[in-house]
This record gives structure tokens, sequence and C-alpha cells, in this order.
């Protein structure tokens, strides 16, 4: 799909039309025919701030289109919840993936296993995506369920499934309720996982949460939020693919990297921040959608409760009028002071959205691309990345070849 986006230029054009959408109604939110009604589309800053400041229980992350597809992938999920089960779920994910800490408690486990699985990976002097593919998903099973999943095709099998069918968001009942059956066995599995996991895995964390042993535990589900977790991980692969990529058009800052790679540290700052600018470029998540639980106001129009809101991340992101440097690789620009924080960048959302996975997904993502640049050097990569030319809307990570020499 990427692939034919790229090909057809559909970033370009999308950019240009919210472009001339901005001009033509002075920047003032615009109401468009959405595949569920209409959708509010935030082209100003201020009312982009106002997006990620609004509480959760007002501007709600289960919009109709986006529940109707993960509420198949994950149905006690933290994005198909509402209200107090949603905070509750909510500090869960926060206290099991450590949200407020750079560096997870379970660091030196995770990056064991990475150091175990990456040799798989730079046996060759050319280093293709699905065998990076390949490598990530055997991390991720072994960060998430333990060392005993790391091996498990038919769980990656059954969960592939299940996220391909949740694309069409239920619109064909009979493989909807296939499905959800499918899921049935999935989560029958994650639990069987979660009890024999080592005390560091995911889901052990979840299963030992005093919140996982009280009365609500069943409702609650806190073993269940593995599933978003293997979902949202899963994204590691593309993303070291394209941070290695880029690194490769511009060899100044990958020897800028040197020091900190062979230092041995899990901050990693400046790897980080290779990959924060990778994802500003070519995010995991290029629109952001919300729906109103009460009547809000934007722009000065009253919109009623329900109503669709959605701000075009990817469009805010590389916007030449706010953004320096908005088409090239600036991995800098991440280590002012704020840049956390600055709402022209969201790879992560801000406010109460915010992935609470951020840091662990970095951390795991910079882990892998030093395992990678510890012993070698990426001296090429296809597709060709010119670094004196803005950078290609879309970035196809299966086509990704990287080049690899010893250093």
């Amino acid at each position: 799909m990427l692939a034919a986006q790229a090909a057809l230029g559909q970033q370009g054009w999308s950019a240009a039309t919210l472009r001339a959408m901005r001009a033509r109604h002075g920047g003032a939110p615009v109401e468009v025919r959405g595949l569920s009604g209409p959708l509010l589309v935030l082209l100003d800053q201020a009312d982009v701030r106002r997006f990620y400041e609004l509480p959760v229980r007002t501007l709600a992350l289960d919009a109709p289109d986006k529940y109707r597809a993960l509420s198949l992938l994950e149905p006690t999920g933290v994005i198909c919840s509402h209200g107090d089960t949603r905070e509750e779920r909510r500090r869960v994910n926060d206290e099991v993936l450590a949200a407020d800490r750079p560096v997870h408690p379970s660091c030196e486990e995770f990056r064991a296993m990475i150091a175990q699985e990456a040799p798989a990976l730079l046996r060759n002097s050319e280093l293709d995506f699905p065998p990076l593919r390949r490598t990530v998903a055997r991390i991720v099973r072994r960060m998430v369920l333990g060392d005993a999943a790391a091996g498990d095709e038919e769980l990656a099998r059954w969960l592939l499934a299940i996220r391909e069918e949740s694309n069409w968001m239920r619109m064909r009942k009979r493989r909807a309720t296939a499905a959800e059956a499918l899921y049935r066995k999935a989560a029958a599995r994650v639990e069987e996982y979660a009890a024999r996991a080592e005390p560091h895995a995911l889901t052990a964390l979840a299963r030992n949460h005093p919140a996982a042993r009280g009365p609500g535990a069943a409702a609650l589900d806190a073993v269940g939020q593995a599933h978003h977790w293997l979902l949202a991980l899963d994204a590691v692969a593309p993303i070291v693919a394209r941070t290695l990529l880029l690194l490769a058009a511009h060899p100044a800052e990958q020897e800028a990297l040197r020091a900190e790679v062979d230092g041995g540290g899990a901050e990693l700052p400046r790897l980080r921040a290779c990959v924060e600018e990778t994802l500003r470029l070519f995010p995991v998540v290029p629109d952001l959608l919300r729906v109103t639980r009460a009547e809000t106001e934007w722009g000065g129009v009253p919109y009623p409760a329900g109503t669709a809101v959605l701000v075009p991340a990817l469009f805010h992101q590389r916007d030449p009028e706010h953004v320096p440097a908005a088409h090239q690789f600036v991995p800098a620009r991440w280590l002012r002071s704020g840049a956390a924080q600055d709402i022209r960048m969201a790879p992560f959302s801000h406010g109460g959205g915010r992935c609470p996975g951020e840091h662990l997904g970095l951390l795991t993502a910079a882990l892998l691309t030093a395992e990678v640049l510890r012993g070698h050097r990426v001296t090429g990569g296809r597709p060709a990345v010119d670094p004196c030319r803005p950078l290609p809307g879309i970035l196809a990570s299966a086509g990704i070849r990287l080049t690899l020499a010893p250093r």
C-alpha cells in the first residue's frame, strides 16, 4: 500500500490540498466529508494546541471508524475504552510501560535480548527488510510475552489475520465474526505465556499489577493490553530500517554517533534524536483522529457531541511555513530544550492521548539501531536518498535494502 501511495505521490498532493484549504479558509477549521460523516480538519496551530490540551473525556480517542477497526484487534485496549475504564487501563499501561521513564526498568533484559537476536541480521554485507522484520518480531514477542514466545509464528499469523480484517472496519460481518473467534484463541495463548513469563516481560508486569488482582480485574484485562503492545512495537522494524537508510545518506551524522554507540549506555540521546526525526518525517500514525463527547467550539463555531476531529499530523510536521528544513533529516532539532513538547511535531501525539509506549518504543528502536552501528557502517541503501534534496513524502520500508561494511 505504501509503495503504491509513494508511486502516486499521495503525500505531496495531500499536503498541497491541505495548504490550499488553509489559504482559502484563513486557517479556520474545515469540515469535510469523511467515511462515516462530517470530519473537522484542524489546520491552524492554535486549534492543534487546543486539540492536545482538551481532556480525553471531552475529546476521546475512540472515534467510530477507529473503534470499528481496533475493536477486533484489541477490544479491551485503551483506545477502545472511555470513562473510568479507560483511565484505569491507561494507568496500567503507563506503569507497565514506564511511560515517564526514558529507560525502562527492564532495559538490561531487553538490551540482552536485542544483543542475542541482532547477529542474525549482520551475517552478510546487505540487510533487507524481511529479515529485519522477523528479528524485530522475535524481540518484541520476548519483550512482551517472554522468551518462550520468541518463535511463535502461529500466534503472529493469527494476529496478522485479525489486523488485516480489522482494516475492513467490520463491514464483512462473517469474516469479522471469524476474526473475533481468532482473537479469543490468540488471547488465550497470550494468557498462557503471561502465566509463565520471566518477571521482566511486559505481560508478567501487567499480570502482577495491583489492579490485575482487584475486584475489577476481569473487566480491566491487564494482560489483554499486550495486544496493543505487540501491534505498536511491530513498528520498530520500519522505523529502524528508515533510520539506517537516512544515516547512510548522512555519513557525518552516522560518524557523530560513534562515541555514543560504542559507549554502551542505554540513554543514547543523539541516536534517539535520529529515530525521532525519522518519525517526524515518516510517522507511524500520520493523522490523529478524535471524537467529541460534549459540545465544543472551534473557530468560534459550536459543534455537537459526536463530531469527528482530525489533526493531519504529518502535514503539520512537514509544514515549511512553521517547521524549518521541514523536508530534511535534521536530528539536532530534537536535542533542543522543549522539543518533546513542541506541538508542531507529534510522532507520539501530546496531552492525554500521548502514547504511553513512547519511551519504550524509542528505546527499542535505538538499541537495535545501535547494535547494527556498533560493528558496521551503513555505506549505502536503496531506495537512494539524496541529502541535498527534499525527502520523499512516503518511504515504503518493504523495499529498503542497506549495504553494511565492517568498522
